[in-house]
């Protein structure tokens, strides 16, 4: 989920990135950047893509035959170019609560009816179709570099929301993180494309975006990253310690004006928590997303508050962590 506004008027922006230097894994962007909103790429095929316009940046990686990459890294550029026009065009349509009777048509082009489609189901909960924005970009700019395309592997990484494609035969191992500070995996994922994950994403109250809940990540994996980053926010809001005086709240729109979550306290600080008040706020986060995978709207879900834990579904290889599986 993603709240924030379009900011400064800049056009597209896309760069072919050279090799993952411990800078660039650091968030150092290297490469030589494409000045044009056409994104004319050289024929010499980068590792990676980076496209940037507003408040989107994604970065994608491609594996395959390097004519395959080039032609997949131009139509994915082509295919970005008017994402963020279209869905600021719609701004405060798609910061209002979803009705019972909305339809894909309320909404102009793919993206937005993207979000429609993976907030729909969880109409009840008081949603917008802004719980999806971050996942539904990925998604769109993962099914036009496809098209027509022979590929083993692609991500397309979102800010931390991922569209992924994996070939018949092929695998991809995925770490996941506790929180947003951590830099060691208290899980590993190997996805194979009989998995049946297209997406994977992570909410928190310390991500990019506004948490009504407590905790410090919730992964999850789904069919699409859509699905998996509304998913992966309502969990994080349902782990979550009600009137305690240990959590800091503000309005979200005091933090950001424009915010689809209007007066909504969201969570700003968590002091230390007991054993027994991290198990309280995993148990609510645990049955939202039991409900969830019961209802098939999630393959697996990663839980985790100040290093305790609780894993639903049955993807995830090893735990680092103490963990209870909830199995499905």
């Amino acid at each position: 989920m993603a709240c924030a506004s379009p900011g400064v008027a800049v056009g597209p922006r896309a760069w072919l990135l050279s090799g993952a230097s411990a800078a660039d894994q650091g968030g150092f962007v290297a490469g030589r950047r494409v000045s044009d909103q056409q994104a004319l790429l050289e024929r010499a095929v980068a590792p990676r893509l980076h496209l940037q316009h507003g408040p989107i940046d994604l970065v994608i990686t491609a594996d395959g035959r390097s004519d395959e990459v080039h032609d997949a890294f131009q139509q994915a550029a082509e295919c970005f170019a008017d994402i963020l026009d279209i869905l600021a065009g719609q701004l405060p349509r798609l910061r209002q609560l979803l009705r019972h009777d909305s339809l894909p048509e309320d909404f102009k082009g793919e993206v937005a009816q993207r979000m429609h489609a993976a907030a729909m189901p969880h109409v009840a909960r008081q949603v917008t179709p802004m719980i999806a924005v971050a996942g539904a970009v990925a998604d769109h700019v993962l099914q036009h570099l496809l098209a027509g395309r022979k590929l083993d592997r692609v991500q397309v990484n979102n800010g931390g929301d991922i569209a992924l494609y994996l070939a018949p035969g092929q695998s991809s191992r995925i770490g996941i993180c506790p929180s947003p500070m951590s830099s060691h995996y208290s899980d590993i994922v190997t996805l194979k494309a009989s998995s049946g994950v297209g997406g994977v994403a992570t909410s928190g109250w310390q991500g990019r975006s506004h948490s009504l809940g407590i905790a410090d990540a919730v992964t999850v994996l789904a069919g699409n990253a859509a699905i998996a980053d509304t998913a992966a926010t309502l969990i994080a809001n349902a782990v979550d310690l009600p009137g305690s005086l240990k959590v800091v709240r503000a309005s979200a729109c005091s933090l950001t004006p424009d915010s689809d979550l209007g007066d909504r306290l969201v969570t700003i600080d968590v002091r230390g928590l007991t054993a027994s008040e991290k198990t309280q706020a995993l148990q609510a986060g645990e049955q939202c997303a039991r409900q969830l995978l019961s209802s098939g709207l999630l393959q697996a879900a990663c839980l985790h508050v100040q290093g305790q834990s609780r894993v639903v579904g049955s993807l995830f290889d090893h735990h680092h962590l103490a963990q209870e599986n909830t199995g499905t």
